[in-house]
């Protein structure tokens, strides 16, 4: 080992081939380059590769499951949004003779005789008396601030 092109005290010019290589420095090399050197295990490349790919798929898993929570909850409100539609249709089919107040609550009555529906103001437990033997109460309705309809049940909140 005459050449040492990097004149380091622990390096030298390799010549292990029939090529020489400049600068071989044993202490930094990641393996042992003499018969003497501390044994070393080789890494197992498959072994840390299936370990990765595990990883990988438990958090890719984790993410897919935390999307598909916000698409229920998206799709929950899409269903909500598509029922307080229909409940503004029909609504806006009903019979009605009032002007109509934004935050109150209303009944939408099906009339047996007539044979329509009714918007009124009177709920079935309102009357002096009974209501009417023809009004077939079906739901009550709230006047939102957005000119949609909300139903409600019995304990003043919103069905969903």
């Amino acid at each position: 080992m005459k050449n040492n092109s990097a004149k380091g005290k622990h390096s030298y010019d390799s010549t292990s081939t029939e090529l020489t290589i400049n600068f071989f420095n044993r202490n930094v090399s990641e393996y042992p380059t003499e018969a003497g050197s501390v044994k070393f295990e080789l890494v197992p490349v498959t072994k840390q590769k299936d370990l990765m790919i595990n990883h990988a798929r438990m958090y890719a898993q984790q993410e897919y499951d935390r999307i598909m929570e916000l698409v229920a909850v998206l799709e929950k409100q899409a269903q909500q949004i598509k029922r307080r539609l229909a409940v503004t249709d029909a609504v806006h089919a009903a019979v009605y003779q009032f002007q109509l107040v934004m935050g109150h609550i209303y009944w939408l009555v099906w009339d047996n005789r007539k044979q329509h529906t009714l918007l009124t103001q009177t709920g079935p437990d309102d009357w002096s008396s009974n209501a009417p033997e023809n009004y077939e109460y079906q739901t009550r309705v709230k006047y939102m601030g957005d000119h949609t309809w909300q139903e409600i049940d019995e304990n003043g909140n919103y069905v969903n």
